[in-house]
């Protein structure tokens, strides 16, 4: 109990706002991070991130990244899986690991005056995973729970579905919990190399937020990452999404049918992000006030729910969007979504819509800064993104500056009817395979 009313103080600790100072420090053994100090409460939260993460699983061996991180809270060094939790419930700390496809990520939280102690938590963790048998047959039956859970879930087919057209054989173009098949093939010398490709300083960013100076901090990573590994596996190659405007339909028994739609997109750092991000906002974001939103939802009732976005991965990038609507209505909600995406490529958008979202990007940006981890975890994401340290002072001018007309030669770059790409699972009526975007 102690342990989660410290936690929920220190999640509060600095307020919403945009006006954050972020210090840039490298300790003495090199290692960089952003640091936002914040003394009024005695907690710190501390993000590392590596770059990589599931997507440098090796070939036959797909999940073994999402069950190697599984485990880094299952013991270490001469502490079992028990014992481990008991050490970090006994300073009030929170050590939490998560794979995605592109890092693994790992978020720790304590108070000042464990600060040392949950270091030395994280570092066993970091240095001296066990990967014990009982617990790997433990985590195991986990993970091969949740991918018979997935198998019948059509939310999930969609997904894998999706990825496979759109990535092929990269790594990106599989479920990076892997299948039945391989998750029960892996070994314990599987998990230690993939330990190994994946915990290394080469692709690694640390950010931390609260009651630590420079200095400080500066000393807790050398001693948290001494013995880490200089160098970790490569990192795949770039890959396009391989989307032609074809439609396909994916049979499942249900009153509800799931469409996932999009093309490719453009890269965080291409000149013209921000008109896309704003063109894009107007098109699937901005709350019910978006395009989809008002044409789907709110004049015809076809869904609940519709957004898009671009998205960007480390190796790829994209417009992508989705909804769930009676098999009855699917047709002409795929319809609806065609026409207005043709209509965004040739009309753009207006002055009005513009100058709506500018103020709702703006205006919605401070609430992210909403506690110390939250914090952290976006310092993290800056510098793995390439964004200058002043980016948060900034982003909202970057926003403000841009005019109609870049933001409607950039709707006309990135909004392609011809490539729209529709994979529907459910028995939508009305809707055919193959069928080319007009």
């Amino acid at each position: 109990m102690l342990r989660h009313v410290l936690i929920a103080l220190f999640l509060f600790a600095l307020p919403a706002t945009a006006e954050i100072a972020i210090q840039d420090v490298t300790s003495q053994n090199g290692h960089k991070a952003w640091l936002v100090e914040e003394h009024s409460l005695p907690f710190v939260a501390l993000e590392i991130s590596f770059r990589g993460g599931t997507a440098l699983d090796r070939p036959g061996q797909r999940g073994a990244v999402e069950l190697m991180t599984s485990l880094l809270e299952e013991g270490a060094g001469d502490m079992d899986a028990r014992a481990y939790s008991e050490a970090r419930e006994a300073m009030a700390a929170s050590i939490g690991f998560r794979a995605s496809r592109d890092t693994i990520s790992i978020s720790a939280q304590f108070l000042t005056e464990n600060r040392d102690q949950a270091a030395a938590l994280l570092r066993a963790a970091l240095i001296a995973p066990r990967f014990d048998e009982d617990a790997i047959e433990r985590v195991r039956g986990q993970l091969l729970s949740n991918l018979k859970s997935r198998a019948a879930d059509p939310g999930d087919i969609l997904s894998e579905a999706w990825d496979e057209m759109a990535y092929g054989d990269h790594p990106y173009g599989s479920y990076d919990g892997g299948t039945e098949a391989s998750v029960q093939a892996l070994t314990r010398d599987d998990l230690l190399a993939a330990f190994a490709d994946t915990i290394a300083r080469d692709q690694m960013y640390i950010g931390a937020v609260g009651d630590i100076t420079a200095e400080e901090l500066a000393t807790l990573l050398d001693e948290l990452l001494l013995d880490l590994p200089a160098t970790g596996g490569a990192l795949p190659d770039r890959v396009e999404l391989a989307l032609d405007g074809v439609q396909t339909i994916i049979p499942f028994d249900t009153p509800q049918s799931i469409a996932r739609f999009g093309h490719k997109g453009l890269r965080r750092e291409d000149p013209d992000f921000f008109p896309a991000y704003i063109v894009s906002q107007v098109m699937g974001g901005l709350g019910s006030d978006g395009r989809l939103m008002q044409e789907v939802r709110e004049k015809r009732g076809l869904t609940y729910g519709i957004s898009a976005f671009l998205f960007e991965l480390d190796h790829s990038e994209g417009v992508m969007g989705q909804f769930s609507s009676q098999n009855a209505n699917m047709a002409e909600a795929v319809q609806v979504v065609r026409e207005e995406w043709a209509k965004m490529a040739r009309d753009g958008i207006t002055e009005k819509e513009l100058s709506a979202a500018q103020t709702y990007l703006t205006g919605s940006y401070p609430l992210r800064f909403d506690g110390n981890s939250t914090i952290a975890g976006i310092l993290v994401g800056m510098q793995m993104e390439g964004l200058p340290i002043d980016y948060i002072s900034t982003r909202n001018d970057r926003v403000l500056a841009v005019t109609l007309e870049e933001a409607n030669r950039v709707a006309k770059r990135i909004f392609d009817p011809e490539a729209l790409t529709f994979v529907v699972i459910g028995q939508p009526v009305g809707l055919v395979e193959p069928a080319v975007a007009n």
